[in-house]
């Protein structure tokens, strides 16, 4: 499962998630990618089951890349607690995710291999996705 192996601080603020992705808007590594178009947190599990769906299909052949990380503790306190006595202890790490935000990218398999793929992945994610080609794909170079 993904997470980071050392963070700064062990409990960090919520925050807001308004607006749209500032990065990681373009396809920078593959032909094919999935963008959010919603903002949601992802867990290091959804992520992963989002990659395993997509090498199962692909059946290990061309390539995949994940654009997002988990590095965002997220506390919980635990059930049936009185309110006040401080903030929860790290249950576990997730990837706010913004609308325009590329999620996972792919390459060296022919497109409808690719748009299957990534739509199977999209079905283990929280939010809603766009499949996306990078704008000089050519289909005779991958077929």
């Amino acid at each position: 499962m993904l997470q980071p192996k050392k963070v700064k601080f062990r409990r960090r603020q919520k925050g807001r998630m308004k607006g749209d992705a500032q990065r990681g808007q373009e396809l920078a590594f593959g032909s094919f990618g999935i963008k959010a178009l919603q903002s949601k947190w992802i867990t290091g599990r959804q992520i992963e089951a989002a990659r395993v769906a997509v090498t199962r299909y692909m059946q290990r052949q061309g390539q995949i890349w994940i654009r997002i990380f988990p590095d965002k503790p997220i506390t919980k306190k635990p059930a049936e607690v009185r309110m006040g006595k401080g903030k929860g202890s790290p249950e576990g790490f997730v990837a706010p995710v913004t609308p325009g935000r590329i999620i996972l990218e792919c390459e060296g398999v022919p497109y409808e291999v690719a748009k299957e793929a990534l739509r199977l992945a999209a079905q283990k994610l929280p939010v809603t996705t766009k499949f996306v080609v990078r704008r000089d794909y050519v289909e005779s170079t991958n077929a």
